[in-house]
């Protein structure tokens, strides 16, 4: 089937979110190390996970799971350097 379903939306959202939270920095609007930019791309990558469910792509999966991690880490990162001040 070629209709757009739920997950493509999802997906979509996802990418919005990491391409946004990217143009942000750029743009110098949010910071590197704020949790609001490691949550927001996390959210986004997870999103674009939960689409990869139903039409799989090892690269996609690769890049986007690397990704969350990543954002996971700096959320970590955050919290317990917040935790210790």
């Amino acid at each position: 089937m070629l209709g757009y379903e739920l997950h493509d939306l999802v997906g979509n959202v996802g990418v919005l979110c990491i391409l946004g939270t990217y143009l942000l920095l750029q743009i110098e609007r949010i910071e590197p190390t704020s949790l609001i930019f490691s949550g927001v791309n996390a959210l986004g990558s997870a999103m674009v996970l939960f689409s990869l469910m139903v039409e799989f792509n090892l690269s996609s999966f690769i890049i986007e799971s690397v990704w969350l991690t990543i954002s996971v880490f700096g959320l970590a990162r955050q919290f317990f350097k917040a935790k210790a001040a």
